[in-house]
């Protein structure tokens, strides 16, 4: 009988202990569960997206669908076409990827948004769109080219806000597996190309510039992190660059995501696949910057697929042995078909994309 008493003993504390832990795991879910419906009730999570040029633009359009809380940090470094003109003549931050962002978030008529990114075809202003004219005004009307942002977003009603990385003139540069250190953004690809030799180091000129106070502060802030889509070496990492902006995606408790191109880019990635991107990334910031990274793992067809490579560009796709070493890495993989093709162009689906980021940003299992 006592055997048996401190067997009915031993089995009470057990049970306690398991409705203890049941009680628990219980309370923390009705925790996290007002959490998310307040957090969807105030407009959607708050996301952060880190990059520059076309990926990021297109996400943001689709982002916007999904939550209203959205900031876009976007890089200043472009010294090409028309931004790299008004930036030579007028001394201002290049306009081209903060307008396209602008344009991605705004709510406007669509022949207003078709006016703002209508590009001149002849004269002194061919090759220039009137977007870029636009922010030129702006900045010299208020002095201040994150005034100017600020007032085009009020103007065009955008859903969120978007971001210079800094106010400071910066440019990038390049240093080669060869050795050879190549100067300026626009450059950078075409002699990457021209001396066939991949990229081994990317820095900004120079390399001490501030971040915007924002930027910071935004990242402190948010659920989620986003690093891509778009160019690795001349959108994305050259925000990262930044003193501060590192550190500060480091001490946030958000979740850090990283979406690699679905296409290589020539003169930039060329026969790069998702493990490579994820390494290169790694390599100008530091280990453990990544939580998750969500990419693509649908095939094209072979008839869009020969004209991407006749063009040197190749699917970026990843397989079994990749998937492990990213888990070695820590690094969660979300994979899903992540492309749409429209004429022949490959682009990402803005759409499911921005699903899966707000499914993660909101703690949702993938």
């Amino acid at each position: 009988m006592e055997i048996v008493g401190i067997v009915f003993g031993i089995m009470g504390i057990v049970c306690f202990g398991i409705a203890i832990y049941l009680f628990i795991q219980m309370k923390n879910e009705r925790i996290r569960y007002l959490e998310l419906k307040t957090k969807q009730q105030k407009g959607g999570p708050n996301v952060v997206v880190i990059g520059g040029g076309t990926g990021q633009s297109i996400f943001l359009r689709g982002l916007k669908h999904h939550t209203q809380n959205i900031t876009a940090i976007v890089t200043v470094a472009d010294d090409g076409g028309g931004s790299g003109v008004l930036r030579s003549d007028l001394g201002m931050l290049p306009p081209g990827d903060i307008r396209n962002c602008i344009m991605a978030l705004a709510n406007i008529e669509p022949t207003m948004n078709e006016v703002m990114q209508y590009r001149f075809e002849e004269g002194a202003l061919k090759g220039q769109s009137f977007g870029n004219l636009f922010l030129a005004a702006m900045n010299g009307l208020y002095g201040n080219f994150e005034t100017a942002v600020y007032k085009i977003g009020q103007v065009f009603a955008i859903t969120g806000r978007v971001l210079p990385v800094t106010l400071e003139n910066v440019d990038l540069s390049a240093t080669l597996e060869n050795g050879q250190v190549v100067k300026g953004e626009s450059t950078i690809p075409k002699e990457v190309r021209k001396q066939k030799c991949k990229i081994d180091k990317i820095t900004l000129i120079p390399e001490e510039c501030r971040p915007l106070d924002e930027v910071i502060s935004s990242i402190h802030g948010a659920d989620i992190i986003v690093m891509g889509p778009g160019s690795l070496y001349t959108s994305v990492i050259p925000n990262l660059l930044v003193p501060g902006v590192i550190e500060a995606i480091k001490k946030s408790n958000a979740k850090k995501v990283y979406i690699p191109n679905v296409m290589t880019q020539p003169g930039e990635t060329d026969g790069y696949n998702v493990l490579d991107h994820v390494e290169a990334l790694i390599k100008h910031t530091e280990p453990g910057l990544i939580d998750c990274i969500v990419t693509n793992n649908e095939k094209i067809s072979e008839s869009v697929s020969r004209r991407y490579n006749d063009d040197g560009s190749t699917q970026v796709l990843l397989d079994n042995e990749q998937r492990l070493k990213l888990k070695c890495m820590g690094i969660e993989t979300v994979e899903s078909n992540l492309i749409e093709v429209k004429d022949n162009y490959i682009r990402h689906n803005a759409d499911e994309i921005s699903s899966i980021i707000v499914k993660l940003a909101l703690g949702y299992d993938m």
